[in-house]
Order: C-alpha cells, then sequence, then structure tokens
C-alpha cells in the first residue's frame, strides 16, 4: 500500500527543505504534534484502509473492481489526511474517528473514480450516486440503489457495506444529531459539484460560474473557483466530527463555519495544485488553472488562509485546527509529485508566502 511510501517521503522533504522546516517550527509543539500523527494516526488509517481493500478485492464486476482498488492504492494519502484531528483525541475515540473518516473518505475517492474514470457513467448518474454519501452522514437514512442511473454492473455490496459502516459508526456517538444537518448540507454540495465541474471544458466553466452566481451574495470574498473547490472539499463534515468528538455538541456549527469556505478551499486548491499534470492529461476541470499566474495563485492562497486562520482560532481546540490547516499545506506542497512534474519552485514560493500569512495569526 502506497500510504507509508507517501507520507514518510513527504516528511523526509519537510524535514531537508529551509522554508517547510520553518514553517513545521513556527508555533510551540507543532514538531511534536507531526510525530503523534505519524506514530499514531498513520497505522491506524493503515490499518483501516487495509479492511477496506480487503472488501474491494471481492467486487464481481472488473471495471468496478479497478476504480475500487484504484482509488485506494492511488488515493491513500487522501485517508491519512482525513484522519488528521485523530492526532488530538485520545485513544478510544481517535480509532472511533479513524474507523470513521477511512470508509467515508474511502467512498468520496470511489465515487470520484467512477465519475472521473468510468467508461460508462453518465452525468445523470452522478448524483444517485452521491446520493450515497448523504446517506452515509445520516445514521437514520435507508439504503437505496445508488447504482440505479448506473453504471451497471456487481460491487458485491461494496459501496452499501461503506455507507452501513459510517452510519454504525455515526449512530454510537452522543449528540450526533447536531451533526448529521452540516453533513448532509456538505454531501449535498459536493454532489452538486460532481454534477458541475463534468462535461465539456466550455460547458463546465460555464456551469460552475453559473452556480456560483447563484451563491455569489453568500460569500463575496471567493471568486467561482474558489467557491466550487470549497464544495469540493470533505474537510466540512471530518472538522464538525471531531468537534463532536473532542468538545460535544455544541461545537458542531462553529466548526463548520470555520472549515467552509476557506479552509475548504484551500484543501481542494492544494489538491488541485499538484494535480495539474495529471488533469491535463485526462482533460479534467482543474481550478488551479483558473488562477492567472504564479503571484496570483499565492496571493489567493494567501487570502483564504488569512480568513481560515482568523474564524479556526475562535474554536475550541483551536490548536488541533492550527496544525490541520498547517500540515496540510506542508504535506500537499511536500507530495512527491511536486518533484516530479517539476513544481518545487512553485511550491516553495507559495509556502514561504503562506509561512507570513501564518505568522500573522
Amino acid at each position: 500500500m502506497r500510504l507509508n511510501g507517501e507520507i514518510f517521503a513527504a516528511t523526509r522533504i519537510v524535514l531537508f527543505s529551509p522554508v517547510r522546516r520553518r514553517l513545521l517550527f513556527q508555533r510551540p509543539r507543532l514538531a511534536g504534534d507531526l510525530a503523534r500523527f505519524l506514530l499514531r494516526v498513520v497505522p491506524e488509517a493503515k490499518r483501516a484502509l487495509r479492511v477496506i481493500r480487503q472488501r474491494a478485492r471481492t467486487i464481481p464486476d472488473p471495471l468496478l473492481r479497478r476504480e475500487a482498488l484504484s482509488s485506494i492504492e492511488m488515493k491513500s494519502y487522501h485517508v491519512a489526511g482525513a484522519a488528521v484531528l485523530a492526532t488530538f483525541l485520545p485513544q478510544a475515540p481517535m480509532r472511533k474517528y479513524i474507523n470513521l473518516v477511512a470508509p467515508l473518505e474511502s467512498m468520496y475517492d470511489y465515487l470520484d473514480n467512477l465519475c472521473d474514470r468510468h467508461p460508462a457513467v453518465a452525468p445523470e448518474a452522478f448524483p444517485v450516486l452521491h446520493q450515497a454519501i448523504a446517506d452515509a452522514c445520516d445514521p437514520a437514512a435507508p439504503l437505496r440503489d445508488y447504482y440505479a442511473s448506473g453504471p451497471i454492473g456487481d460491487d458485491g455490496g461494496y459501496l452499501r457495506a461503506l455507507v452501513t459502516e459510517v452510519q454504525a459508526q455515526l449512530r454510537s456517538i452522543p449528540g450526533v444529531e447536531a451533526l448529521v444537518p452540516f453533513a448532509r448540507e456538505a454531501a449535498s454540495l459536493y454532489a452538486r459539484m460532481q454534477s458541475t465541474v463534468h462535461g465539456d471544458a466550455e460547458s463546465r466553466i460555464r456551469a460552475c460560474r453559473s452556480w456560483f452566481e447563484e451563491r455569489r451574495s453568500e460569500y463575496p470574498q471567493l471568486r467561482w473557483n474558489e467557491f466550487v473547490a470549497a464544495t469540493g472539499s470533505q474537510f466540512q463534515v471530518y472538522a464538525p466530527l471531531f468537534a463532536l468528538l473532542d468538545s460535544g455538541p455544541a461545537s458542531v456549527e462553529p466548526a463548520y463555519r470555520a472549515y467552509f469556505p476557506s479552509v475548504a478551499a484551500i484543501h481542494v486548491l492544494l489538491d488541485s495544485f499538484i494535480d495539474r499534470a495529471e488533469d491535463g492529461e485526462h482533460g479534467d476541470l482543474n481550478l488551479v488553472d483558473r488562477a492567472d499566474n504564479a503571484t496570483e495563485i499565492a496571493t489567493r492562497f494567501a487570502a483564504l488562509a488569512d480568513d481560515a486562520e482568523a474564524k479556526i482560532s475562535y474554536l475550541d481546540n483551536s490548536r488541533a485546527h492550527g496544525f490541520t490547516l498547517r500540515i496540510m499545506a506542508l504535506f500537499y506542497l511536500s507530495h512527491p509529485k511536486i518533484e516530479r512534474e517539476g513544481y518545487t519552485d512553485e511550491a516553495d514560493a507559495l509556502l514561504a508566502r503562506l509561512e507570513r500569512s501564518f505568522a500573522a495569526s
């Protein structure tokens, strides 16, 4: 499994790069928190992902099996990132958090692969498939036929098993009712995003801009690509879940409002930043490509980081959320793709600009 290799390759880059070390040691205890993440959380995430991979291997349909296994192998980095807030939980809630986010993130990545790579998934299937995420986030939701609009094929109950696993884990958390409306809202936005960003190059950009115009008055500080990026993140689900486990039901809504849209936009824009070559190869929409140049990219990232820092500073356990934002930037911008695709200078400049934003908070 690629998880350990990618995480520890990125860690080596962080430790041997001056700009990354400065950011790592910018706050007291940040390096110690990173060590706990690597030594406690990453092995648990790998364990949880191993179970999901074994289930994916039994999928009867070869195309569905291929996309499920590919999403686990190629995006295992996502599961470790999704679990980063578990660093700040005691052992039992840490495992519960990881056992929840691992199947949920695997579901996101599997459905993303189906929409992007499966040859027989039509646009009308996107919202039906993504209903699985909304249902997973609601312990009372009934199971449905998530493949009703395609693709044809037997997944051996794989997707439903992910849904029921997340639901079962949620049912065991006191006060989970506070989480459900925000998780469902995030799932709804994510499904709309998936339906909007596919299609030919011109029509998908028009659709994205049109969607943003519907919501512009709510998010006047954003550009259209940043709004679409924010809707594509999972952190507006993971942060409220962490807040529920860490501080109780009253902390759920503040966490959601703090992460969406700025932290969420940073998350997906960082992912887009390192995926530019891959997205170009496959003809996928890349949201960072919408910015004018490297300076403009850095300026917009910094504006989002300033807003994110201001909002998370008011949350319970702001140390955990500050760590998540910094580690998100460090690890995405230290991913092995950065050197492989020739983005090193751009990534270093972007980190240097983000360092100034983080230092000012």
